[in-house]
C-alpha cells in the first residue's frame, strides 16, 4: 500500500537515542517531521541532520516537532546526536517495522549497482495524525525551507 496526502499516519512505537520510547500518538495535536534517512554519519544524512539542527529553533517556533528515523541502533543514534549537537528524536527501526509501515524500504541504484536501502522520505503529519504532505524529493541542505513551504508557513 503506497500511502498518500489525507492518508491516516500508521501508528509505531520505537525507542530514541536516549531509549525513550516514542509512539505517534504522544504527538497528537502537533505538527510532526517524520523524516527517514539511509544511515547516521553518512554525508548527505548529516547535511540533512544539521539543516534541521540549524533551523530547530524555527520549527519548534511553529509547534513543529521533528522525529528521524533510520536502521541505526539506539547507540549509533546517540553518536550522531553528540558528534552533530542535534536537538531532535532519532528513532532507532532496525527491525525495519516503521520504514515498511511508511513504504519507504526500496530497490535503490547507487555507485553502479541496486540494492536494497531506506529512501529518503519526509512525512508532514498534522495535529490529528492525517498526513499532509510526503517529499520524496528531500533537498538535504534546505530540507526545513521544504518542510516550512510545503506546509505554506511563511517566515
Amino acid at each position: 500500500m503506497q500511502l498518500k496526502p489525507g492518508d491516516k499516519a500508521p501508528s509505531f512505537t520505537a525507542a530514541d537515542q536516549d531509549g525513550n520510547v516514542h509512539s505517534l500518538k504522544d504527538y497528537k495535536g502537533k505538527k510532526v517531521v517524520l523524516y527517514f534517512y539511509p544511515k547516521d554519519n553518512t554525508e548527505t544524512c548529516i547535511k540533512e541532520a544539521c539543516n534541521l539542527r540549524d533551523n530547530y529553533a524555527l520549527l519548534q517556533k511553529k509547534d513543529i516537532v521533528v522525529l528521524g528515523v533510520s536502521l541505526d541502533d539506539e547507540k549509533s543514534h546517540k553518536k550522531f546526536e553528540k558528534k552533530f549537537s542535534l536537538p531532535f528524536t532519532l528513532l532507532a527501526d532496525p527491525e525495519k517495522k516503521i520504514i515498511n509501515h511508511y513504504g519507504v524500504w526500496a530497490e535503490k541504484f547507487f555507485m553502479g549497482r541496486y540494492f536494497m536501502g531506506t529512501l529518503r522520505t519526509t512525512f508532514l503529519i498534522n495535529e490529528k495524525g492525517k498526513i499532509d504532505h510526503i517529499i520524496e524529493k528531500v533537498v538535504s541542505k534546505d530540507h526545513a525551507a521544504q518542510i516550512l513551504e510545503a506546509w505554506g508557513i511563511v517566515l
